[in-house]
């Protein structure tokens, strides 16, 4: 058992990475700084050292060094050298924490820096945290002048592509949110890293702070490995992730992102729902917010909700300046999460989300019982299982619905059905050939801006196709006195029944 872990009484735990090359003469010296560096009160450390093909022994220096302080230190070797970004990007998938540091091997970095590093991290304000050797606090030394310049010229065009005002992109002193950097693909194997995750960061919308740090460099004759080669990979670095958005490991929250591109599109869905959306909202898998925006705005309450850790947290940053909107988490398969939603709002907002969940009557009810009587329920599926393709498996749909289905589902969890509306047939043929026919998993972003910029005629076209939608949306409502379910259906099987709920 290591540090951070039951013993420690709860203690949230801090993963910090160390890459190792080369670096026989400062490890030792390094990993004993970072086990007496203070930390904020309730933080535990876990060190991961990841050897990337040393042969100075390095490697055996940092194993001598871990019997002394067991279970406290995980070295990780890998066969060859290959870099420093594939050293992190191996700590990473190892990395146990909740927060994670990168502490470079050698000694230009201070471990006494950690408190100042991770106070933006731990009160809430950052999803990560530049330590900046250029801010006016802190001290450094003064070394080659052509490496500030090479640096201030990467910093700028970095903050050019991102579209923020960093004073220090390339500093190695970095703290993330566990979650929020085990989401991002990592491709750099060298120092382009660096650049690549500033600016996925900035795509991804997080929230970077900058404190100021104190800077020992090293000369080339002290071991500096960093060279003019690093510049001009970093400029192929960065020109390469301005124009792609390869910015999740999961492909499904690739394609939600992709969505955030099409705002003529969402806003096409929004208007369809705003005239049924009443005042107090529950919106159940809100995802990054592409909907919420719209159709928060004068509503008594609005619930932003969803299960995903790093949608609520870009929820938080998207929504933060609209006072009456909330987010929590919410799992439309769970009843205990609607315990204490029950008869709070007048409107379920509900789309995409129930072709996700095995039980979807279950999840039905879940809705039901969160709704006051009279409310309404907007609900988007998917429609036709006849086009069901490879985007919904990558999406993890358990199926599409036809509109006798969707009727049945809803009749058999109370509710009344007062419309189902065809919506967006325009996609079908698209969706059908990209995930049914060629069987790809992914959406293409510029595709999706292209169909975003004609939606002003979608709109008009739609619905003189003749073929169905892509999806349907009901909306049902929950009728002003209690209904007894048919016999059978709900109370045969082991969810709470509507009354309970």
């Amino acid at each position: 058992m290591h540090a951070g872990e039951d013993q420690s009484g709860g203690a949230t735990l801090l993963s910090i990475f160390v890459p190792l090359y080369n670096e026989a003469e400062f490890i030792q010296t390094v990993l004993e700084r970072i086990i007496q560096a203070p930390l904020p009160a309730g933080l535990e450390r876990e060190i991961i050292v990841v050897d990337d093909g040393s042969t100075d022994g390095s490697a055996e220096l940092v194993d001598e060094f871990a019997l002394r302080r067991p279970g406290l230190i995980r070295l990780i070797r890998s066969p060859k050298n290959r870099g420093k970004g594939a050293a992190i990007r191996i700590a990473i998938e190892h990395a146990r924490g909740d927060y994670c540091l990168i502490q470079d091997a050698d000694l230009e970095y201070d471990p006494q820096e950690y408190q100042s590093l991770l106070g933006p991290l731990l009160d809430g304000s950052a999803d990560v945290v530049y330590g900046s050797r250029f801010l006016s606090a802190g001290r450094r030394r003064v070394l080659y002048y052509w490496h500030s310049v090479a640096n201030h010229a990467l910093t700028t065009l970095c903050n050019i592509i991102s579209n923020l005002n960093l004073t220090d992109m390339e500093t190695c002193y970095k703290a993330f949110r566990a979650p929020l950097l085990k989401s991002i693909p990592i491709r750099s194997d060298r120092f382009g890293i660096e650049p690549e995750i500033t600016i996925k960061l900035a795509k991804r919308h997080a929230r970077i702070y900058e404190v100021p740090i104190s800077y020992s460099g090293r000369t080339y004759d002290e071991g500096k490995k960093i060279g003019l080669k690093d510049a001009f990979q970093a400029l192929w670095v960065m020109l390469r992730f301005w124009f792609t958005s390869d910015l999740y490991t999961e492909p499904g929250a690739e394609i939600l992102d992709a969505f955030s591109v099409a705002p003529r599109f969402n806003s096409w869905m929004a208007d369809t729902i705003r005239p049924h959306v009443k005042k107090r909202v529950l919106e159940i898998g809100a995802g990054i917010g592409n909907l919420t925006r719209a159709l928060a705005r004068g509503r008594q309450r609005y619930i932003a909700s969803d299960i995903d850790g790093e949608h609520l947290a870009r929820l938080e940053t998207r929504l933060r300046h609209h006072p009456n909107v909330e987010t929590r988490a919410c799992n439309l398969s769970e009843s205990a999460d609607f315990e204490t939603l029950a008869d709070q709002v007048d409107t379920v907002i509900c789309l995409n989300v129930l072709e996700h969940i095995e039980d979807d009557l279950g999840g039905l009810r879940n809705i039901y019982g969160a709704l006051s009587a009279g409310g309404q329920a907007i609900v988007l599926v998917p429609c036709g299982q006849e086009i069901y393709g490879q985007l919904d498996v990558i999406l993890g749909h358990y199926r599409r619905y036809s509109a006798a289905q969707l009727r049945s589902c809803f009749e058999q969890t109370g509710f009344e059905i007062e419309r189902i509306l065809e919506f967006n047939r325009v996609s079908r043929p698209g969706w059908y050939i990209t995930g049914k026919l060629l069987r790809r998993s992914r959406i293409s972003r510029f595709q999706l801006q292209i169909f975003d910029r004609l939606v002003w005629l979608w709109r008009h076209i739609d619905r003189f196709l003749p073929w169905k939608p892509t999806s349907l949306i009901v909306i049902a409502t929950k009728p002003q006195a209690q209904v007894s379910l048919p016999a059978g259906s709900l109370r045969t099987q082991e969810q709470p029944t509507v009354s309970t709920t």
